[in-house]
């Protein structure tokens, strides 16, 4: 099975993963605390993107709103944990079903009405808006104040807890990352990554030859946000703290999306390649003007803004086609 999964992928290619995954395990032995925090932050972002890169690099529906699916897997995850001291995991199993329900309200209002393209995109970034003004007077999740998670001296990692050192969740996003890439490349070789190949080319064309294009549309979506939930899980316990504004905020979905944008849109590790590149440059860049005393408020967005720029003029497709065929590198799916 996992031969299947990976036929037709250069022996190059396979070592370069394989170095990259023993690199990436060992990390966190010669890692300092702040390249850590880095690190984890990285990982975070390499796997959401590949939760957005199903609905849009693979059936080609542009979400500006992601946020609302790691919010709604944070809250939900976080106050089931406050309120009645269920654990995380349990929680889980709430929060997927909850995000993926609204990713299946969106997908049907959007899908059902034919509303397409740029008003998609609208209406996600509409419900997130929404989301974020409910949870703001939601006096259940502590409103505007913040909901806080309780935090106690530990000695040891409590992995049922989410309670523990940053190399915990270094390690539980690492396997998540590396989970999401092998089902991501599992879907792209299976009837409905083709079904959604077509849909994404030629919405109408799709249609002529009998694929069910409305079915295939809300699977992606309802698969992105169900996954994107995790990451909000996690999220909440590595944090202890919610707000709204700062979960919800359009600025968080803009966030998610950039590393695909970056790494390259419908490939299998352009988000991953994104991540390590915008996220490790913006925080070099962050604590190189800390370190000689300069503050500039929103310097990391005019930074986001300028790779962004660059990589659309000279590389449109992103960086890692750009740098596969460099390397003699195959990726099928593209």
């Amino acid at each position: 099975m996992m031969a299947r999964l990976f036929e037709g992928v250069s022996p190059r290619a396979l070592l370069l993963m394989g170095v990259l995954l023993v690199v990436l395990f060992g990390a966190p032995f010669v890692a300092s605390d702040y390249l850590l925090t880095v690190l984890i932050l990285i990982l975070y972002f390499a796997y959401i993107g590949q939760a957005w890169n199903i609905m849009m690099g693979f059936a080609g529906q542009l979400s500006l709103g992601h946020a609302l699916y790691v919010g709604l897997g944070a809250y939900t995850a976080a106050a089931l944990y406050v309120h009645f001291g269920i654990g995380p995991w349990i929680g889980l199993l709430v929060a997927i079903p909850v995000a993926a329900l609204a990713g299946a309200f969106i997908g049907f209002l959007a899908f059902r009405f034919k509303v397409g393209g740029v008003y998609f995109a609208i209406l996600t970034i509409a419900v997130a808006e929404f989301a974020r003004l409910g949870f703001d007077h939601l006096a259940w999740t502590r409103g505007s104040s913040g909901l806080f998670l309780p935090v106690a001296q530990f000695s040891h990692d409590d992995l049922w807890q989410l309670r523990g050192h940053p190399e915990m969740f270094y390690y539980i996003l690492l396997v998540a990352t590396l989970a999401a890439f092998i089902f991501c490349r599992a879907l792209l070789q299976s009837r409905i990554g083709y079904f959604w190949l077509a849909i994404r080319e030629d919405e109408e064309a799709a249609r002529a030859t009998g694929i069910d294009t409305f079915r295939y549309k809300m699977i992606a979506v309802v698969i992105s946000a169900a996954m994107t939930s995790f990451a909000g899980v996690i999220y909440a316990f590595y944090y202890n703290n919610l707000f709204p504004e700062q979960v919800f905020h359009i600025s968080r979905s803009i966030e998610i999306i950039l590393g695909p944008i970056v790494g390259g849109i419908g490939t299998l590790f352009g988000p991953i390649l994104g991540a390590f590149v915008l996220t490790g440059l913006a925080e070099t860049l962050t604590a190189s003007l800390n370190a000689i005393g300069v503050d500039l408020p929103g310097a990391k967005q005019v930074f986001y803004g300028i790779c962004l720029l660059l990589v659309i003029l000279a590389m449109p497709d992103g960086i890692w086609p750009w740098l596969s065929r460099r390397l003699g590198l195959t990726e099928r799916g593209r």
